[in-house]
């Protein structure tokens, strides 16, 4: 059972499930390019008792995005210590990664939208993959999601 799916030939989202617990989500959609620099993007989490959007997230065309950190956890695949932690310039989305025995990869998501007034709200969730083949699909189906609009960001 793969811990994501995506349509192969569009992909216009990316859904990565917890391969302990499949109730356990978190989909990066409804993706949208306002111009060459950037590509913005919604993020969907839940878990039983929670469901969350996080929308205009946004990815920089700077390299720094989301698509190179899960590609260096892939290319990790033998694991790390601690703990690794990638985020967006506005800090609206978190991405912390740790490495368990076995070859298990937990992703902790965490969204916390930076426009809340003081009281805002953040959740988080956490999706646990393998650490070889799927952090690397999920890597190259990140990748094609946010440089599908028209195939230049790299």
């Amino acid at each position: 059972m793969s811990s994501h799916d995506t349509d192969l030939d569009t992909p216009t989202a990316v859904t990565v499930r917890c391969q302990n617990n499949r109730s356990v989500s978190v989909r990066l959609c409804d993706s949208s390019r306002p111009d060459e620099d950037r590509v913005q993007y919604a993020v969907e989490a839940s878990a039983p008792g929670l469901t969350m959007r996080l929308d205009e997230v946004v990815a920089w065309n700077w390299g720094a995005d989301l698509a190179p950190f899960l590609e260096g956890l892939a290319a990790d695949f033998r694991g790390w210590d601690g703990q690794r932690v990638w985020q967006t310039n506005d800090r609206d989305l978190t991405v912390s990664a740790v490495f368990r025995s076995g070859g298990h990869v937990g992703l902790t998501w965490t969204l916390h939208p930076w426009r809340s007034a003081a009281g805002g709200w953040e959740a988080s969730v956490t999706t646990w993959l393998d650490a070889g083949e799927q952090m690397s699909a999920l890597a190259v189906d990140v990748r094609r999601f946010l440089t599908h609009q028209d195939g230049s960001r790299g």
